[in-house]
Protein backbone atom coordinates (compact mmCIF):
# COMPACT_ATOMS: atom_id res chain seq x y z
CA UNK A 1 0.00 0.00 0.00
CA UNK A 2 1.39 3.50 -0.94
CA UNK A 3 1.86 6.37 1.63
CA UNK A 4 -1.10 8.19 0.45
CA UNK A 5 -3.26 5.59 0.78
CA UNK A 6 -1.87 4.46 4.16
CA UNK A 7 -2.99 8.01 5.61
CA UNK A 8 -6.45 7.53 4.58
CA UNK A 9 -6.87 4.40 6.39
CA UNK A 10 -4.94 6.11 9.62
CA UNK A 11 -7.95 9.01 9.01
CA UNK A 12 -10.46 7.17 8.18
CA UNK A 13 -10.20 4.97 12.02
CA UNK A 14 -9.31 8.04 14.15
CA UNK A 15 -12.01 10.51 12.92
CA UNK A 16 -14.51 7.89 14.20
CA UNK A 17 -13.06 7.72 17.29
CA UNK A 18 -12.71 11.46 18.05
CA UNK A 19 -16.50 11.83 17.49
CA UNK A 20 -17.01 9.01 20.20
CA UNK A 21 -14.30 10.85 22.60
CA UNK A 22 -16.42 12.37 25.80
CA UNK A 23 -16.68 16.11 25.31
CA UNK A 24 -15.90 18.82 28.48
CA UNK A 25 -18.47 20.19 29.84
CA UNK A 26 -18.60 23.94 29.73
CA UNK A 27 -20.83 24.35 32.58
CA UNK A 28 -18.50 26.24 35.10
CA UNK A 29 -19.64 25.45 38.89
CA UNK A 30 -21.24 28.03 40.72
CA UNK A 31 -18.86 30.63 42.61
CA UNK A 32 -20.68 32.47 45.43
CA UNK A 33 -20.01 36.29 46.19
CA UNK A 34 -17.82 36.56 49.51
CA UNK A 35 -18.48 38.59 52.25
CA UNK A 36 -15.62 40.87 53.59
CA UNK A 37 -14.40 38.09 55.50
CA UNK A 38 -14.02 35.69 52.53
CA UNK A 39 -16.70 33.41 52.99
CA UNK A 40 -19.91 33.45 50.77
CA UNK A 41 -22.37 36.18 50.99
CA UNK A 42 -25.98 34.61 52.32
CA UNK A 43 -27.42 38.11 52.72
CA UNK A 44 -30.76 38.31 51.46
CA UNK A 45 -34.67 38.00 51.33
CA UNK A 46 -35.92 34.63 50.28
CA UNK A 47 -39.37 33.39 49.86
CA UNK A 48 -40.15 30.27 51.25
CA UNK A 49 -43.64 29.75 50.15
CA UNK A 50 -43.65 26.05 48.08
CA UNK A 51 -46.68 23.53 47.43
CA UNK A 52 -43.77 21.17 48.65
CA UNK A 53 -45.09 19.38 51.92
CA UNK A 54 -43.32 18.38 54.54
CA UNK A 55 -44.12 14.81 53.98
CA UNK A 56 -45.40 13.33 50.88
CA UNK A 57 -48.03 10.52 51.08
CA UNK A 58 -47.31 6.85 51.19
CA UNK A 59 -46.41 5.62 47.84
CA UNK A 60 -46.04 8.77 46.59
CA UNK A 61 -42.90 8.74 44.00
CA UNK A 62 -40.39 11.73 45.06
CA UNK A 63 -40.37 13.90 41.78
CA UNK A 64 -42.19 14.79 39.78
CA UNK A 65 -41.93 15.49 35.62
CA UNK A 66 -42.09 18.92 34.58
CA UNK A 67 -45.88 18.22 33.37
CA UNK A 68 -47.05 16.88 36.48
CA UNK A 69 -45.76 20.22 38.36
CA UNK A 70 -47.04 22.14 35.53
CA UNK A 71 -50.50 20.75 35.68
CA UNK A 72 -50.81 21.03 39.49
CA UNK A 73 -49.95 24.37 40.07
CA UNK A 74 -51.92 25.28 37.19
CA UNK A 75 -54.96 23.53 39.03
CA UNK A 76 -53.90 25.51 42.54
CA UNK A 77 -53.78 28.99 40.55
CA UNK A 78 -57.23 28.09 39.00
CA UNK A 79 -58.54 27.40 42.31
CA UNK A 80 -56.79 30.67 43.78
CA UNK A 81 -58.07 32.77 41.27
CA UNK A 82 -61.75 31.52 42.11
CA UNK A 83 -61.44 31.42 45.78
CA UNK A 84 -60.06 34.85 45.65
CA UNK A 85 -62.80 36.91 44.07
CA UNK A 86 -64.21 40.11 45.73
CA UNK A 87 -66.83 39.16 48.13
CA UNK A 88 -70.20 40.92 47.49
CA UNK A 89 -70.69 43.83 49.64
CA UNK A 90 -74.25 43.34 50.38
CA UNK A 91 -74.18 40.05 51.04
CA UNK A 92 -76.12 38.47 54.11
CA UNK A 93 -74.70 37.79 56.94
CA UNK A 94 -73.05 33.95 57.96
CA UNK A 95 -75.83 31.84 59.49
CA UNK A 96 -75.61 31.81 63.69
CA UNK A 97 -73.09 29.45 64.67
CA UNK A 98 -71.47 29.17 61.44
CA UNK A 99 -71.76 27.45 57.97
CA UNK A 100 -70.67 24.20 59.07
CA UNK A 101 -67.53 24.67 57.22
CA UNK A 102 -63.62 24.44 59.01
CA UNK A 103 -60.85 26.03 59.29
CA UNK A 104 -59.01 29.26 59.83
CA UNK A 105 -62.17 31.33 59.13
CA UNK A 106 -64.46 29.41 61.60
CA UNK A 107 -67.24 29.41 59.79
CA UNK A 108 -68.22 32.73 60.30
CA UNK A 109 -65.99 34.84 58.33
CA UNK A 110 -62.38 35.30 58.67
CA UNK A 111 -59.32 35.61 56.07
CA UNK A 112 -60.71 36.45 52.58
CA UNK A 113 -58.47 33.83 50.38
CA UNK A 114 -56.84 37.18 48.50
CA UNK A 115 -55.21 37.53 51.46
CA UNK A 116 -53.60 33.79 51.53
CA UNK A 117 -50.13 33.01 50.37
CA UNK A 118 -49.97 29.32 51.01
CA UNK A 119 -47.21 28.84 47.22
CA UNK A 120 -47.59 28.24 44.06
CA UNK A 121 -44.88 26.14 43.16
CA UNK A 122 -43.20 23.11 44.05
CA UNK A 123 -39.57 23.48 45.32
CA UNK A 124 -36.54 22.53 42.70
CA UNK A 125 -33.40 21.07 44.19
CA UNK A 126 -30.65 19.94 42.00
CA UNK A 127 -33.41 20.47 38.77
CA UNK A 128 -35.87 18.56 40.60
CA UNK A 129 -39.15 19.00 41.64
CA UNK A 130 -39.92 17.52 45.00
CA UNK A 131 -42.97 16.14 46.41
CA UNK A 132 -41.46 16.15 50.31
CA UNK A 133 -39.33 18.33 51.97
CA UNK A 134 -37.76 15.12 53.68
CA UNK A 135 -35.37 13.14 51.80
CA UNK A 136 -34.22 10.64 54.67
CA UNK A 137 -35.86 8.40 55.10
CA UNK A 138 -36.02 7.67 51.27
CA UNK A 139 -40.11 7.53 51.50
CA UNK A 140 -40.26 11.24 52.51
CA UNK A 141 -41.98 10.54 55.93
CA UNK A 142 -41.29 11.28 59.20
CA UNK A 143 -39.95 8.43 61.27
CA UNK A 144 -42.37 6.82 63.88
CA UNK A 145 -42.28 7.89 66.96
CA UNK A 146 -40.26 6.36 70.19
CA UNK A 147 -43.16 4.43 72.53
CA UNK A 148 -41.49 7.40 75.08
CA UNK A 149 -43.00 9.68 72.61
CA UNK A 150 -46.28 8.27 72.54
CA UNK A 151 -46.47 7.56 76.10
CA UNK A 152 -45.34 11.81 76.84
CA UNK A 153 -48.89 11.81 73.95
CA UNK A 154 -50.96 9.50 76.12
CA UNK A 155 -50.06 11.43 79.13
CA UNK A 156 -51.98 15.07 78.11
CA UNK A 157 -48.74 17.12 77.30
CA UNK A 158 -50.47 16.99 73.47
CA UNK A 159 -53.16 19.34 74.66
CA UNK A 160 -50.15 21.97 74.62
CA UNK A 161 -49.56 22.97 71.19
CA UNK A 162 -46.03 22.98 69.68
CA UNK A 163 -44.11 25.21 67.60
CA UNK A 164 -45.17 23.21 64.46
CA UNK A 165 -48.85 23.88 65.14
CA UNK A 166 -50.67 26.25 62.66
CA UNK A 167 -53.39 28.73 62.92
CA UNK A 168 -56.36 27.42 65.55
CA UNK A 169 -58.79 25.43 63.87
CA UNK A 170 -62.81 24.34 64.91
CA UNK A 171 -63.52 24.14 68.35
CA UNK A 172 -64.45 20.62 67.61
CA UNK A 173 -61.59 19.22 66.14
CA UNK A 174 -58.94 20.35 68.79
CA UNK A 175 -58.46 18.48 72.12
CA UNK A 176 -60.18 18.91 75.04
CA UNK A 177 -59.46 22.24 77.34
CA UNK A 178 -58.05 24.08 74.42
CA UNK A 179 -60.57 26.87 75.05
CA UNK A 180 -60.08 26.63 78.46
CA UNK A 181 -56.56 28.04 79.11
CA UNK A 182 -54.60 30.99 77.01
CA UNK A 183 -51.13 28.59 76.90
CA UNK A 184 -53.19 26.03 75.47
CA UNK A 185 -54.09 28.46 72.24
CA UNK A 186 -50.76 27.70 69.43
CA UNK A 187 -47.65 29.90 69.97
CA UNK A 188 -48.82 31.93 66.67
CA UNK A 189 -51.89 32.83 67.81
CA UNK A 190 -50.15 34.13 70.98
CA UNK A 191 -47.60 36.10 69.09
CA UNK A 192 -44.37 34.18 70.38
CA UNK A 193 -43.76 31.99 67.65
CA UNK A 194 -44.83 32.03 63.40
CA UNK A 195 -47.45 29.46 62.71
CA UNK A 196 -45.79 26.09 61.29
CA UNK A 197 -42.45 26.25 63.03
CA UNK A 198 -41.43 29.27 60.27
CA UNK A 199 -39.75 30.80 62.77
CA UNK A 200 -37.62 27.19 63.29
CA UNK A 201 -35.24 25.48 63.91
CA UNK A 202 -35.80 23.99 61.14
CA UNK A 203 -37.38 26.37 59.46
CA UNK A 204 -40.43 25.56 57.53
CA UNK A 205 -43.08 27.01 54.84
CA UNK A 206 -46.15 27.76 56.77
CA UNK A 207 -48.09 27.47 53.62
CA UNK A 208 -50.57 30.20 55.28
CA UNK A 209 -48.68 33.61 54.27
CA UNK A 210 -45.96 36.18 55.28
CA UNK A 211 -43.10 33.88 54.10
CA UNK A 212 -40.48 36.05 53.73
CA UNK A 213 -36.75 35.82 55.61
CA UNK A 214 -33.69 37.70 55.68
CA UNK A 215 -30.42 36.45 56.49
CA UNK A 216 -28.10 39.53 58.06
CA UNK A 217 -24.08 38.09 57.99
CA UNK A 218 -21.49 39.01 59.76
CA UNK A 219 -18.18 37.10 60.93
CA UNK A 220 -19.56 37.14 64.80
CA UNK A 221 -23.31 36.34 64.07
CA UNK A 222 -25.56 35.86 61.43
CA UNK A 223 -29.46 36.78 61.94
CA UNK A 224 -32.28 35.06 60.43
CA UNK A 225 -35.10 37.13 60.46
CA UNK A 226 -39.04 35.81 60.13
CA UNK A 227 -41.83 37.61 58.58
CA UNK A 228 -44.69 35.74 60.53
CA UNK A 229 -44.53 36.89 63.98
CA UNK A 230 -41.64 39.34 63.49
CA UNK A 231 -39.12 36.31 64.81
CA UNK A 232 -35.35 37.42 64.49
CA UNK A 233 -32.91 34.44 65.40
CA UNK A 234 -29.40 35.05 66.69
CA UNK A 235 -26.86 32.48 65.47
CA UNK A 236 -23.53 32.78 67.26
CA UNK A 237 -20.57 32.21 64.82
CA UNK A 238 -17.66 29.67 66.74
CA UNK A 239 -19.27 29.59 70.01
CA UNK A 240 -19.87 27.13 72.46
CA UNK A 241 -23.79 25.92 73.97
CA UNK A 242 -25.17 27.90 76.48
CA UNK A 243 -25.57 25.52 79.61
CA UNK A 244 -27.70 23.20 79.71
CA UNK A 245 -29.86 25.13 82.47
CA UNK A 246 -30.43 27.91 80.08
CA UNK A 247 -33.78 27.18 77.81
CA UNK A 248 -34.92 29.24 74.54
CA UNK A 249 -38.25 29.44 72.99
CA UNK A 250 -36.10 28.94 69.19
CA UNK A 251 -32.84 26.83 71.02
CA UNK A 252 -29.24 27.60 71.34
CA UNK A 253 -28.04 28.60 67.79
CA UNK A 254 -24.19 28.07 67.20
CA UNK A 255 -22.47 28.73 63.62
CA UNK A 256 -19.82 27.25 61.43
CA UNK A 257 -18.41 27.52 57.87
CA UNK A 258 -17.73 24.25 56.33
CA UNK A 259 -16.38 24.69 53.28
CA UNK A 260 -19.00 27.52 51.60
CA UNK A 261 -21.55 25.83 53.87
CA UNK A 262 -23.13 27.53 57.06
CA UNK A 263 -23.79 25.09 59.44
CA UNK A 264 -25.95 25.74 62.29
CA UNK A 265 -26.16 23.81 65.28
CA UNK A 266 -29.24 24.46 68.07
CA UNK A 267 -29.83 22.61 71.37
CA UNK A 268 -31.37 24.10 74.33
CA UNK A 269 -34.90 24.18 73.15
CA UNK A 270 -37.30 25.12 75.76
CA UNK A 271 -40.20 22.37 76.78
CA UNK A 272 -42.70 25.20 75.70
CA UNK A 273 -41.76 24.89 72.14
CA UNK A 274 -41.60 20.63 71.29
CA UNK A 275 -41.26 21.05 67.71
CA UNK A 276 -43.64 17.90 66.33
CA UNK A 277 -43.92 16.67 70.45
CA UNK A 278 -39.84 16.46 70.53
CA UNK A 279 -38.54 16.59 74.63
CA UNK A 280 -36.19 19.26 75.61
CA UNK A 281 -33.22 17.68 73.78
CA UNK A 282 -33.91 18.51 70.45
CA UNK A 283 -31.21 18.46 68.22
CA UNK A 284 -31.08 20.43 64.51
CA UNK A 285 -28.32 20.76 62.47
CA UNK A 286 -29.20 23.56 59.99
CA UNK A 287 -26.93 23.63 56.33
CA UNK A 288 -27.37 27.12 54.15
CA UNK A 289 -25.57 26.94 50.60
CA UNK A 290 -25.76 29.66 48.15
CA UNK A 291 -26.40 27.50 44.81
CA UNK A 292 -26.76 30.51 42.70
CA UNK A 293 -27.60 34.68 42.48
CA UNK A 294 -30.87 34.22 43.21
CA UNK A 295 -31.27 31.05 45.55
CA UNK A 296 -30.15 29.07 48.80
CA UNK A 297 -30.16 25.40 49.28
CA UNK A 298 -31.58 24.65 53.14
CA UNK A 299 -31.07 21.28 54.50
CA UNK A 300 -32.25 19.98 58.15
CA UNK A 301 -31.54 17.34 60.02
CA UNK A 302 -33.37 16.51 63.39
CA UNK A 303 -32.47 14.10 66.21
CA UNK A 304 -34.03 13.46 69.48
CA UNK A 305 -33.74 9.52 70.59
CA UNK A 306 -36.44 10.11 72.87
CA UNK A 307 -39.28 10.93 70.31
CA UNK A 308 -38.09 9.67 67.23
CA UNK A 309 -36.83 6.31 65.78
CA UNK A 310 -34.18 7.29 63.74
CA UNK A 311 -32.63 10.70 62.83
CA UNK A 312 -34.34 12.69 59.87
CA UNK A 313 -33.67 14.93 56.97
CA UNK A 314 -35.14 17.37 55.07
CA UNK A 315 -33.89 20.45 51.87
CA UNK A 316 -35.62 22.58 49.96
CA UNK A 317 -34.39 25.68 48.11
CA UNK A 318 -35.16 29.19 49.44
CA UNK A 319 -35.20 31.39 46.11
CA UNK A 320 -34.29 34.99 46.57
CA UNK A 321 -36.90 37.73 46.23
CA UNK A 322 -37.22 41.65 45.64
CA UNK A 323 -40.57 42.11 48.34
CA UNK A 324 -40.05 43.65 51.09
CA UNK A 325 -40.71 42.57 54.66
CA UNK A 326 -43.20 44.30 56.55
CA UNK A 327 -43.67 44.70 60.07
CA UNK A 328 -45.85 41.76 61.42
CA UNK A 329 -47.59 44.18 64.42
CA UNK A 330 -48.47 40.80 65.86
CA UNK A 331 -49.63 42.01 69.73
CA UNK A 332 -51.14 45.29 68.94
CA UNK A 333 -54.52 45.64 69.73
CA UNK A 334 -54.55 42.11 69.90
CA UNK A 335 -57.87 41.28 71.09
CA UNK A 336 -58.46 38.13 69.40
CA UNK A 337 -57.28 35.69 72.17
CA UNK A 338 -59.75 37.54 75.26
CA UNK A 339 -62.07 36.89 72.67
CA UNK A 340 -61.43 33.76 71.83
CA UNK A 341 -61.69 32.25 75.46
CA UNK A 342 -64.80 34.69 76.27
CA UNK A 343 -66.68 33.26 73.04
CA UNK A 344 -65.61 29.09 74.29
CA UNK A 345 -66.97 30.30 77.96
CA UNK A 346 -70.38 31.84 76.04
CA UNK A 347 -70.75 28.62 73.88
CA UNK A 348 -70.23 26.43 77.48
CA UNK A 349 -72.99 28.72 78.97
CA UNK A 350 -75.65 28.08 75.87
CA UNK A 351 -74.69 24.31 76.22
CA UNK A 352 -75.65 24.41 79.80
CA UNK A 353 -78.75 26.33 78.86
CA UNK A 354 -79.94 23.13 76.56
CA UNK A 355 -79.74 20.71 79.73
Amino acid sequence: MNRPAILICILAIALPLAAQAPKTSAVKPYVPPRAPDGHPDLQGTYDLATLTPLERPAGTKAVLTDEEAAKLEKDVASRKDQAGQAISGDRSAPPKGGDGSTGAAGGVGGYNNFWLDPGSTYTIVNGERRTSLVIDPADGRVPPLTPAARQRALAGRVARPTSDTTESRDPGLEPAGSYDDPERRPLGERCILGFGSTSGPPALPDYFYNNLHQIVQTPEYVMILTEMVHDARIIRMNSEHVPKTIRKWMGDSVGRWEGDTLVVDTTNFTDKTRFRGASEDLHVVERFTRVSANALLYRFTIEDPSTWARPWTGEYTWPSTDEHIYEYACHENNYALENILRGARRREADEAQKR
